[in-house]
């Protein structure tokens, strides 16, 4: 045992591994970066100068890497520094303990970096032979940012790392947790998820049981390897079938199993749930689990979101609510996020702390306590369900911290076209809702009249479908909380069977169906289209509406469209100075044909002006009817009562 290891058990106290140094599954080098640092480099370059340039075989397991002669392998890496501010701000560590286990010689340096990106060298060992170092490392300057990292570099005859872990001194039981996945028709994702857990070291003491809600009709239970992947659970899997209730309805039910317990009467301390359409970075868990442990308050811990398709792309990293608009996102400079272009070390927005308002549900950790404090979701299908569970937890002092080194890889949000399918309506209904219970300004601040203006911006685009769906969502805000729990099974499928009526709403896979573009008079524009400057905007607006409303639809239009639109210029202030147009979806499978319909504009436009005029003369009263309801349709029992009434459908139809 090390010198450091013997006094922090002199002192009455076990060293806790909190985090332990990783490399990509598979020996995958797309993953790579996100691993073992790059070189050095400005974030401003694009050039690929920061891509690692390590071989497969160089991976030696999940634990262990060859340093080649010569070489320098940084681990100031997303997934393998230390984020020390982290646990400075919201834990009681005061101190963490690094311990590197090695082969051969060579030198081994520990660094840190401040809220500035600046880097700092604090230690430096000689290595030589079988070697294990330990550093004790205080948490005491990192209030406002800063990692630990450690560099390897290796004599002439090479070098190998066996392990390494980030330790923080403690005694206490680590807690335990039940991972809750919920899905839709995604079975090969989830026994894929089922064989990952199986398959992970380190969660023998910490995992209770994982939880498969499937609420569609290709059933997990019935792919040819899940019996395989239950087998290897050791009778830690447990599958619940039930009828689509979103990702809301999904997700509260892994959460009442949780208060509710297991049949011998124990409770796992916390809930993390996961989307199914997920590639999960096992170690996140255990270091969620112990994060949570060493909180000073109970705390929801979320994960990171990396692109599926793109392994080194952070999508999502801490996000936030708007609450004047009330409109949820990352913070500015921490969405897309190229890793393969530079490293941790290179990024200095990222050295400093930020804090979350809320985390998204692909990975995320709720305490028991929480969930028996404050409910469980909100019955509202998806969208929203996420941001409104961490505003309702911190108005009740829970806070939510999304913490690096704990992610998943996600398909990304920008292949999905969500705000113009049906999906509008609860982006609307839902945004209005959580703005009605959390918002703290007078008549939720901007949110009205951002709400008419993305249904007036619908409107103009041609996107009638989008725009009829946004009204019904207001229609059914006004009615009051009480039909919440009554409509979730049943109005997805009552929205998606809108669509035919609308033109814009039916995508074709072959755009050889639809005719050729022809216009009468040819565009003078070149290249992508552009918005009306802020100048020439009213003038613009009121030509544009005009023609909407009152003018007739040009002949040629009718038959052909006039243009062929790329989804990435599909923007309201185009779209609406055409009469018709081909539009692709966001991931390039599909498209389209929007066709001008000046009755159908009149229409829209006259409703959406009476319901957002109601909406403002009664939101006091309404956010107090939602206000007054939220403990009740949170409610383990409501939810009971919504599970037993929605049964799974039948996976023959």
């Amino acid at each position: 045992m090390s010198k450091i290891s013997n006094e922090v058990e002199e002192q009455g106290q076990a060293l806790r591994e909190v985090a332990r140094v990783v490399l990509p599954a598979n020996q995958d080098l797309d993953a790579l970066p996100l691993y073992v640092d790059g070189p050095l480099q400005r974030e401003s370059s694009n050039s690929g100068a920061g891509e690692v340039a390590e071989h497969p075989d160089d991976i030696l397991s999940r634990r262990s890497m060859k340093i080649r002669p010569g070489r320098r392998v940084s681990f100031g890496s997303y997934f393998n520094a230390f984020p020390a501010s982290y646990w400075r701000r919201w834990t009681s560590a005061e101190k963490v303990v690094l311990s590197v286990s090695t082969e051969g010689s060579g030198s081994l340096i520990v660094y840190r970096s401040n809220a500035r990106g600046i880097s700092q060298r604090v230690e430096d060992r000689r290595l030589k032979g079988t070697d294990t170092s330990e550093f004790e490392l205080t948490l005491a300057p990192f209030g406002d940012g800063g990692w630990y990292w450690f560099d390897l570099i290796a004599d002439d005859e090479g070098m190998t790392l066996t392990s390494a872990a980030w330790s923080v001194p403690d005694d206490r039981p680590a807690g335990t947790v039940t991972l809750g996945v919920t899905t839709f028709n995604r079975p090969d994702y989830c026994v894929n998820t089922i064989k990952t857990i199986a398959g992970a070291d380190g969660f023998d003491q910490v995992l209770d049981e994982l939880i498969i809600v499937d609420q569609g009709n290709k059933l997990v239970e019935d792919e040819a390897d899940f019996p395989e992947a239950q087998a290897a659970m050791n009778g830690k899997l447990r599958v619940i079938r039930q009828g689509n209730l979103g990702g809301s309805g999904g997700f509260s039910r892994n959460m009442y199993e949780v208060v509710q317990g297991r049949e011998d009467g124990s409770k796992s301390d916390y809930v993390l749930i996961l989307d199914d359409d997920i590639l999960l970075e096992t170690e996140g868990v255990l270091r969620a689990v112990a994060f949570a442990d060493f909180c000073r308050t109970p705390t929801i811990v979320g994960g990171h979101m990396f692109d599926m398709y793109n392994r080194p792309l952070l999508n999502g990293y801490a996000e936030v609510v708007n609450k004047h608009r009330f409109l949820w996102g990352p913070i500015e400079g921490l969405g897309g996020v190229d890793f393969s272009e530079a490293g941790l070390r290179s990024r200095r927005m990222l050295h400093r702390r930020w804090d979350a308002d809320y985390n998204g549900w692909w990975m995320c950790l709720i305490p028991r306590v929480v969930l028996e404090d404050v409910g469980l979701s909100l019955p509202v299908f998806i969208k929203w369900d996420d941001s409104e569970y961490s505003l309702r937890a911190a108005e009740a002092g829970y806070p939510t911290v999304s913490l690096p080194g704990a992610a998943v890889w996600h398909v990304s949000w920008m292949d999905k076209d969500d705000a113009v399918d049906w999906q509008a309506y609860f982006h609307e209904r839902n945004r209005l809702i959580a703005a009605l219970l959390h918002s703290p300004f007078p008549r939720g601040g901007r949110m009205i009249r951002e709400s008419y203006n993305v249904d007036t911006k619908h409107t103009l685009s041609m996107q009638y479908y989008a725009a009829s769906t946004v009204l019904m969502a207001i229609e059914d805000v006004l009615k009051g909380p009480e039909g919440l729990h009554g409509m979730i099974g049943s109005k997805m499928p009552e929205i998606r069977a809108l669509k035919d009526q609308f033109s814009d709403a039916q995508f074709s896979k072959d755009l050889g169906e639809f005719p050729a573009a022809k216009k009468s008079k040819p565009s003078k524009r070149v290249g992508p289209p552009k918005p009306p400057t802020y100048r020439g905007l009213l003038p613009w607006a009121a030509k544009t509406v005009v023609k909407q409303i009152g003018l007739p639809v040009r002949e040629l239009s009718k038959t052909n469209p006039e243009e062929y639109v790329a989804h990435q210029d599909g923007k309201w202030y185009h779209l609406s100075t055409l009469d018709s147009a081909v539009v692709s979806n966001a991931d390039g499978t599909g498209a389209a044909w929007h066709k001008r319909d000046p009755k159908a504009v009149r229409d829209l436009l006259a409703r959406s002006a009476k319901l957002h005029t109601e909406l403002l003369s009664r939101w006091d009263s309404l956010a107090k009817q939602y206000q007054d309801a939220l403990p009740q349709i949170t409610s383990p029992e409501s939810w009971a009562k919504t599970f037993q009434t929605n049964p799974p459908v039948d996976p023959k139809k």
